[in-house]
């Protein structure tokens, strides 16, 4: 396929190029340029008046709870979605299956609909809650990374006792394996370190939540005596997930032992619990991705994400925040921490991606396309949305 007169965001720094010819073959770019012919029997497409930029990579979702939508808004967090104790766990564990299928179903309809191209779930259920998230998306072409997670949490006890995984789980957690894409570890204050070790070895993508919130920092000096990300940092993680309230050394550690930080910073104001420090995790070095956490607090809309971190963070801080930058996290940084050859258009990349209605009521006249990408577009500003070099919502 050959897309003609189309503006479009280039490589890793998503340089602005107004008009250009990208070709696809195989599901990939696979030349950008100018001035390209098509090949016989090629599919032409004019994309005037069209902006191509990176599909959104969702970095943090759970979509398992899309069925409870707001409930009990203004209980605690562990009250709501503590993993043993919370509201949203008796609700997954007491819901039949197959009304779960068609909320989830919905929600990633609703991703794909709004230019998120690939999601990263922590998948609550076990094995079944994996392959429960599999079928749903044999009827969504979204492209997704299931994170899986065994139904095994420690008490305090447990953790002070440095109590190691049990036997009789290993057979359980190398078939969860097998079925998904790594781990998605609920945090540290649910396992201990011999646990935490344990995780480590295994050979797939590991992440774990860590930091959220203050309380959940204070138990686990209480517990151990240790930083709550330190902790976490045992089970060698591939990316660390919130961090609102990690200190600065815990920050320089987690730039030097991990790939990056996924932060979800809509979620955290919903439950009251603060906004991440952009700024003090660029200067320690993190790369930062968007993620837009549990259905049932948050929409998965990366453009109400975008926007909201870019004006709240610039609001805190009385500091300028590029837009760009904003963009980046959204698409870019996440194809670099799951080490995917997604969030980026470039030669020999996964063809995924939005097309923007550069003449949308809301965005003309586009001055600065960053700005507009993150404060002004959304949903209704698409004209299709590509994945693998197919159109798979929308037309051009």
């Amino acid at each position: 396929m050959l897309i003609k007169n189309v503006s479009t965001l280039l490589g890793k720094e998503l340089d602005f190029v107004s008009n250009t010819n990208v070709k696809i073959q195989d599901g990939r770019f696979k030349r950008i340029q100018p001035n390209i012919g098509p090949s016989a029997k090629e599919e032409s497409i004019d994309a005037d008046g069209l902006l191509l930029i990176p599909g959104f990579v969702n970095c943090h979702t759970h979509v398992g709870d899309s069925i409870a939508k707001d409930i009990t808004l203004n209980s605690s967090v562990d009250n709501r979605i503590h993993p043993v104790s919370g509201i949203k766990s008796k609700i997954l564990k007491e819901t039949d299956p197959k009304h779960l299928k068609i909320f989830m179903k919905n929600s990633c309809q609703s991703m794909l609909n709004k230019g998120i191209t690939t999601f990263v779930d922590f998948r609550e259920g076990g094995l079944e809650g994996i392959l429960m998230l599999k079928e749903v998306l044999t009827n969504v072409p979204i492209r997704s990374i299931i994170l899986g997670r065994l139904e095994f949490y420690q008490n305090f006890d447990e953790i002070k006792k440095n109590t190691s995984f049990p036997k009789n789980k290993i057979e359980e957690l190398t078939k969860l394996l097998k079925k998904c894409d790594g781990l998605g570890i609920s945090g540290a204050n649910e396992n201990s370190q011999s646990v935490l070790n344990y995780y480590s070895k295994t050979s797939k993508i590991r992440a774990i939540h860590s930091s959220e919130t203050k309380q959940s920092i204070s138990t686990s000096k209480k517990i151990t005596g240790k930083s709550e990300t330190i902790r976490a940092l045992n089970a060698k993680p591939h990316f660390m997930v919130h961090m609102t309230h990690a200190s600065k050394g815990d920050l320089f550690v987690t730039a030097k032992k991990t790939r990056g930080i996924v932060i979800c910073p809509r979620a955290n104001a919903s439950l009251a619990e603060g906004i991440p420090n952009i700024e003090l995790m660029k200067k320690t070095g993190c790369t930062i991705a968007l993620g837009t956490d549990n259905v049932m607090i948050n929409s998965p809309d990366m453009f109400r994400e975008m926007d909201y971190l870019w004006k709240v963070s610039m609001g805190i801080h009385k500091k300028r925040v590029s837009p760009k930058e904003i963009l980046k996290m959204a698409t870019v940084n996440g194809g670099k921490i799951l080490k995917k050859e997604i969030g980026i258009i470039e030669t020999g990349k996964f063809a995924d991606g939005i097309f923007i209605n550069k003449h949308s009521l809301d965005l003309d006249p586009m001055h600065n396309v960053y700005a507009s990408i993150v404060h002004r577009a959304s949903e209704s500003n698409i004209r299709a949305v590509m994945i693998g070099g197919k159109i798979v919502h929308g037309k051009i």
